[in-house]
């Protein structure tokens, strides 16, 4: 038996990892090849059948101060992981994502594992930023292969000598057709009059106290410009439900929230119904853009977190949407710390409800993007490489 550690964290991070599971153990039935996969993951790897050493989709944070709640459940995190590495050392290793964990777990395994093959999906976007005049987070020196999503990742790597394999974006994994915007409004309980707005405020803690009042007042304001406006909320975590629905309530927002559950079956459903989407920076915006759903972005830490960001660790970049990123240029309306405001986001969206240049542009825009993001069976493609590497 092939003993294959996966290691990822986050909602964002669960679902990578969910998808890449699948598609390891379809490849390795395909070659007979006996596949043990355990992980540190969340709830949708573990149901695509992988064995948990630890739940870490609800460990993440951006920035100092905010990090800081989850010291304690890191460190229990990692214990669990030692006494796991002690009793059963794994065959080969599979990073996803979740950069300062995983390059602190990438070195550590290949001090401890020297011969150990290690790969990293979904690398660091070193491309993109810049952590004072370098920046590099040395991930070449401890992996065997890096498994690029963006062509501009590919690029940055192997400039830099690594083993790289360009697979493409794994949300292409996840398209699926939608159905009419009618029949979608019917199934969310909503009247062809209405109009959906998406709020996707919070995968991490963090941003239920950063994030979510912005977005929950702009959606206020947005209802009062726009009456048959209605906000539905997918939780993300079974955690975030019930702050999400006092939030809500709080704030005089008319609509509800989703549970994790029922998002992931009806996500074709809100994709389509959509009139427009607000929302944190991150995977969530590539998924919007590849369903056609306007979106404004924002994101903001505490004032701690963005002085030192700022001013000591001269820490820049562009755009901190992918989707600007990728594009270079400024596609989606960002709002970023200061700016993060109520009033700052529904002016942005305003433009979007209606058929607007704005909105023309924006989806004119996305057509753009989904060509420099490669072609369906990106999964396939990274188990490939994963079990060719472990079994060559």
């Amino acid at each position: 038996m092939f003993r294959l550690l996966i290691s990822t964290g986050e909602v964002s991070g669960d679902l990578q990892g969910s998808l890449l599971v699948s598609a390891l153990i379809r490849e390795a039935n395909q070659r007979s090849i006996p596949l043990e996969l355990v992980a540190l993951g969340g709830p949708r790897m573990q149901a695509a059948g992988a064995e948990l050493i630890a739940n870490t989709a609800s460990i993440g944070a951006i920035g100092f101060w905010e990090a800081l709640p989850l010291v304690i459940p890191t460190l229990r995190v990692q214990d669990k992981l030692d006494n796991f590495l002690e009793q059963h050392p794994p065959d080969a290793l599979v990073l996803i994502d979740y950069m300062g964990p995983n390059i602190r777990l990438g070195n550590k395994l290949r001090n401890l594992f020297p011969s150990l093959p290690i790969v990293y999906y979904i690398a660091p976007q070193e491309w993109a930023w810049r952590l004072g005049d370098s920046g590099s987070t040395n991930l070449i020196k401890f992996t065997d292969m890096i498994l690029a999503i963006f062509q501009a990742e590919a690029d940055f790597y192997s400039q830099r000598g690594g083993n790289v394999v360009w697979v493409g974006h794994p949300m292409l994994d996840t398209l699926k057709e939608l159905p009419s915007p009618n029949v979608a409004l019917e199934q969310l309980g909503l009247n062809p009059d209405q109009k959906l707005l998406l709020l996707f405020p919070a995968s991490r803690s963090q941003e239920l106290r950063y994030l979510l009042p912005s977005l929950l007042q702009a959606a206020v304001l947005l209802q009062k410009h726009d009456p048959s406006l209605y906000v539905i909320v997918p939780a993300g975590l079974e955690s975030f439900e019930e702050p999400l629905k006092k939030s809500l309530q709080h704030e005089g927002v008319i609509g509800r929230v989703l549970s994790a559950k029922e998002t992931d079956k009806l996500k074709p459903f809100l994709f389509s119904a959509a009139s427009i989407a607000l929302g944190k920076s991150g995977t969530i915006n590539m998924e919007l853009a590849l369903n056609d759903v306007p979106q404004v972005v924002g994101y903001k830490v505490s004032r701690i977190t963005a002085f030192l960001a700022r001013r000591i660790l001269n820490f820049n970049v562009d755009h901190i949407s992918p989707v600007n990123l990728l594009l270079k240029r400024r596609l989606v309306p960002e709002l970023v710390q200061e700016n993060f405001s109520p009033q700052g986001i529904a002016d942005s969206a305003i433009p979007l409800l209606s058929e607007s240049k704005e909105r023309s542009s924006m989806l004119e825009g996305y057509s753009e993007l989904r060509k420099k993001l490669g072609d369906p069976g990106v999964t396939d493609r990274a188990a490939r490489s994963i079990i060719e590497l472990i079994s060559s």
